[in-house]
């Protein structure tokens, strides 16, 4: 085979998986604009671009698939032939050792040999011969024979610099961070522009009707009152400061890097603005600082998953019978459930099971092992695990809580992320702001009854 031939297929490849990249991030950007600008639906030009990209995609993925083939085929021969040469040195070894002939040292100043030109040329399978690996095995006999002892090690200035790092720029590990389960059970709607303000009419107290006693007499009136909550339009931002040679000279998309942090931060902080937002400071009234919600405490030295399992059922019939309506979901920390999938009877049989084992008298089920999402079921409703769920309340600050609510009467209003590249801030020290920002407006305060908290002593820190 060609080494040749072979290098230049792979630089071949190397720049259509970078063509592609390119035209993925052009699709990308498509989308980007139009979540940016909160719709829905992508304009004619950029439906006909988004198509003809899609397309440009699917042909550089068939061009790199034949690349591979044609890679690994190469690949394949290459092995084939050093086998072969592998036999062919067997053979000389075989007739070298039946000689008596005493050479001379394989590699010693003057006779024309270099170790390290060997060494590189089996490395790269130039060796179609194999004098070089049987030239490198011979001096690796002499070494044992007669070894040289040198005090060089891996430290760096004793021999450590021939041994550089290998950095892996294509597996840049991204800061693990909580995303933002709790916010995306809400009603989300676009947040309208041109306002700091929402004001959502809300009826407080309602007509009435009664048994009218007799005919022709007086028939129940009561005058309805209303009033209004507001959600305050609120602002989630976040920036970095980079010298621009790291933007220039990083062989990664280091804002890229930056931007996809700052977004993932965002959503975090969102999610934590649901469920606990002060109302104070800029923040918005979460669910746990809305006037009116319901708590159930469950207090209990020494907390039983039974006892906690009455305390859900509470909750649930507080939503029926305030709210009127069913509730929708159960959130916990993923502690919790945790907590609950450890619990055993005194058989030792778990109290959570898989639901395909057709669980009988379990308290819960398992439906999946996941992040953030529905992992199973409680009292017949989805359970929804959030790292965000507090876990410092009480006063030991090691409590959490378990929320019960109809989801659906939660509205959250968000603008789209909206990025800036600032270079002008920083230009007299050639420094770049990255920066990120957007809009968010909640309330959890048109059926406070939707949403039942339970916490206390019973929920402390679970013990595994």
């Amino acid at each position: 085979m060609s080494d040749e031939r072979f290098r230049r297929l792979v630089a071949r490849r190397e720049q259509t998986a970078r063509e592609r990249e390119e035209i993925l991030a052009k699709r990308k950007a498509i989308t980007d604009l139009a979540e940016e600008e909160a719709r829905e639906d992508l304009l004619p030009e950029e439906d006909t671009e988004f198509r003809e990209l899609t397309g440009q995609i699917r042909a550089k993925d068939d061009e790199l698939r034949q690349l591979d083939e044609r890679i690994a085929e190469l690949s394949d021969e290459a092995e084939r032939s050093r086998t072969v040469t592998e036999g062919a040195a067997a053979v000389k070894r075989a007739k070298a050792r039946v000689e008596t002939v005493h050479e001379a040292r394989t590699y010693e100043r003057g006779n024309g040999r270099s170790y390290l030109q060997d060494l590189a040329r089996v490395q790269l399978r130039m060796d179609n011969d194999g004098q070089s690996e049987e030239r490198l095995r011979r001096h690796a006999q002499d070494v044992v024979s007669d070894p040289e002892y040198r005090d060089l090690d891996r430290t760096d200035g004793n021999g450590g610099y021939a041994v550089p790092p290998l950095w892996l720029m294509s597996q840049y590990i991204e800061l693990a961070r909580a995303g933002r389960a709790y916010a995306n059970l809400c009603t989300q709607q676009p947040l309208p522009p041109g306002t700091d303000s929402i004001n959502i009419p809300k009826v407080t107290s309602g007509t009435s009707t009664a048994i009218q006693t007799a005919d022709n007499a007086g028939v129940s009136e009561t005058d309805m009152d209303d009033d209004f909550i507001t959600a305050p339009v609120k602002t989630i931002a976040g920036q970095q400061d980079v010298a621009i040679q790291l933007l220039d000279q990083s062989p990664v998309s280091f804002d890229e890097v930056i931007f996809r942090d700052l977004v993932a931060d965002r959503a975090t902080k969102t999610d934590l603005q649901v469920i606990s937002g002060s109302g104070a400071s800029g923040q918005v009234t979460g669910v746990r600082g809305t006037s009116g919600i319901e708590t159930v405490t469950y207090t209990d030295a020494t907390p039983t998953v039974a006892k906690l399992y009455s305390k859900v059922a509470d909750a649930v019939q507080r939503v029926h019978t305030l709210r009127f309506m069913a509730p929708t979901v159960i959130v916990m920390h993923p502690r919790r459930w945790a907590y609950l999938l450890a619990a055993t009877d005194s058989n030792g049989r778990p109290l959570v099971v898989p639901e395909a084992g057709n669980p009988q008298n379990a308290i819960a089920t398992l439906g999946a092992v996941a992040a953030e999402q529905v992992v199973g079921q409680m009292h017949g409703l989805p359970v929804v695990t959030d790292p965000s769920m507090p876990t410092t309340l009480g006063a030991g600050t090691n409590q959490d809580v378990i929320h019960v609510l109809r989801a659906s009467d939660l509205l959250l209003y968000e603008s789209g992320v909206r990025s800036r590249v600032l270079p002008e801030v920083g230009s007299g020290t050639l420094t770049v702001r990255l920066q990120v920002y957007g809009y968010l407006a909640f309330t959890a305060a048109r059926y406070p009854k939707s949403v039942v908290e339970i916490g206390g002593t019973g929920l402390v820190a679970p013990s595994f």
